[in-house]
């Protein structure tokens, strides 16, 4: 691991097999601090820009998907709009969240798609939630990620997206791309901050890039 970047609130090292950049440790959050930041979140079902920033996962997914399919939204966070979006265009949601909906069943079941809107930044071990997720995907599921896209090295000091303190890893595209490799999946970006894997109808064994302290 290298040091990417530092400010005066943490420390960001770089993953040199993977790219991806993330906080180490003794950096997080406790739980209940943690939550205590969700709480604040005023995502309301009757925000229209809100709905719309959602909905692009939606146009993603959508045209990809069999009528009617079954889906697991994770970190659905405590207005789980993003599941009503897709249950209004006629799929079956399984909502899942580790602080408002903690579910362990939820993720002992298969899915045609699976979505994950502004949650991979925030999580502690991205390989083995990543990992457990993509298990939880039907062969050839899709899984639906929507994160900021880290930026350049110069620029990263003043990219407002790392100074939420719950934002603790960062991918780029190239390692969703690596990720994909490991998954022996089929990647799309269809907007910047959206990725799109579709997973083998074989199974071909699965495989996750960990990023790990030294």
């Amino acid at each position: 691991m290298n040091e990417h970047s530092r400010d005066a609130r943490r420390e960001y090292l770089l993953c040199s097999a993977c790219g991806l950049v993330f906080v180490p440790s003794r950096y997080f959050l406790s739980p209940e601090d943690e939550k205590k930041r969700y709480d604040l979140h005023r995502n309301s079902p009757d925000d229209r820009g809100y709905r719309r920033f959602l909905e692009r996962l939606l146009h993603a997914l959508h045209p990809r998907l069999a009528p009617a399919s079954s889906g697991l939204d994770f970190g659905s966070g405590p207005e789980p709009l993003l599941a009503a979006v897709f249950r209004e265009a006629g799929h079956a949601m399984t909502i899942y969240d580790p602080f408002y909906e903690p579910a362990p069943a939820a993720l002992g079941r298969q899915y045609d798609f699976i979505t994950a809107s502004e949650v991979v930044e925030h999580l502690r071990e991205p390989g083995r939630e990543l990992d457990r997720l993509w298990n939880c995907l039907k062969p050839g599921g899709l899984l639906g990620i929507m994160t900021q896209p880290i930026v350049d090295r110069d620029a990263f000091p003043r990219w407002h997206y790392k100074n939420d303190l719950t934002h603790i890893c960062f991918f780029s595209p190239g390692t969703f791309r690596l990720l994909a490799e490991r998954w022996h999946a089929e990647i799309e970006f269809p907007e910047k901050d959206i990725a799109v894997f579709r997973k083998p109808k074989i199974n071909t064994g699965n495989q996750i890039i960990n990023a790990e302290e030294p």
